[in-house]
């Protein structure tokens, strides 16, 4: 049974005190939330990371918590995402071979009104922004128990590389992973803070604080609308809009 939950990455307004952006045809950046552990080797900053709009100055010195990590962005090779969170890696890891786990984002509007149908008419949405097509999920302790070799491929996720080291679970994505070139929407068309058909109709709500933040489970017919929504087709081939 292929089954996928969605969770909520990237920065925010809390952390570290705005939105990546989205474009006016669903284009979008992808901006990690700062890092706020010790590490036990240097971790790039937001300057050194490549943007296509201008980061304000205050935070090109701040280190970045790279996670999820996307092979071929930001410098990544792997795709891995590891979370400190009890109440998340439990049902992360849970996931199986197969599965899907999504992240997605608030995301500001820059550059203009929308010219796709992706994108929320309002300053600011929420949004799918990639997904783990699941190679394996480990607690943090089946991670310490790996063997060297097996340990390594996790080794550039931003929970490995904190000193003291403190997952409770880390996903690794398999190849077909992959950061979205566009958004997927899952506000409605009109207001950001409004959730669409994908988490009101598709999902079950985990139900606890502002919808944006929450855990969202999908089983597997949902799993695979969704999945085909993404791809392109299910509602959007047949004409039917994003946000019904």
């Amino acid at each position: 049974m292929t089954r996928s939950i969605a969770i909520n990455v990237a920065a925010n307004t809390n952390l570290p005190g705005f939105r990546g952006p989205v474009y006016p045809d669903g284009r979008f950046e992808y901006v990690p939330i700062p890092e706020r552990a010790g590490t036990s080797e240097r971790v790039p900053t937001y300057g050194d990371l490549s943007f296509g709009f201008d980061l304000p100055e205050s935070v090109l010195d701040t280190s970045v918590h790279l996670d999820p990590a996307f092979a071929g962005v930001h410098g990544a090779t792997r795709h891995t995402y590891g979370d400190e969170h009890g109440v998340k890696a439990g049902p992360l890891s849970e996931l199986s071979p197969g599965d899907s786990l999504f992240f997605y984002a608030t995301l500001s509007l820059h550059g203009g009104a929308p010219t796709s149908d992706r994108v929320v008419d309002d300053d600011w949405g929420t949004y799918l922004i990639g997904e783990f097509r699941v190679r394996r999920a480990v607690t943090g302790e089946q991670y310490e128990a790996l063997s060297s070799t097996e340990r390594e491929r996790f080794a550039e996720n931003a929970h490995v590389k904190r000193d003291p080291f403190d997952a409770k679970v880390l996903v690794e994505g398999d190849e077909k992973s992959r950061l979205f070139e566009r958004v997927v929407p899952l506000s409605s068309r009109e207001a950001g803070a409004t959730a669409n058909r994908l988490v009101t109709e598709l999902s079950n709500d985990s139900g606890k604080g502002p919808w944006w933040r929450r855990r969202f489970w999908y089983d597997e017919p949902a799993t695979a609308e969704l999945r085909a929504i993404v791809d392109g087709g299910g509602r959007e081939a047949a004409g039917a809009p994003w946000f019904g």
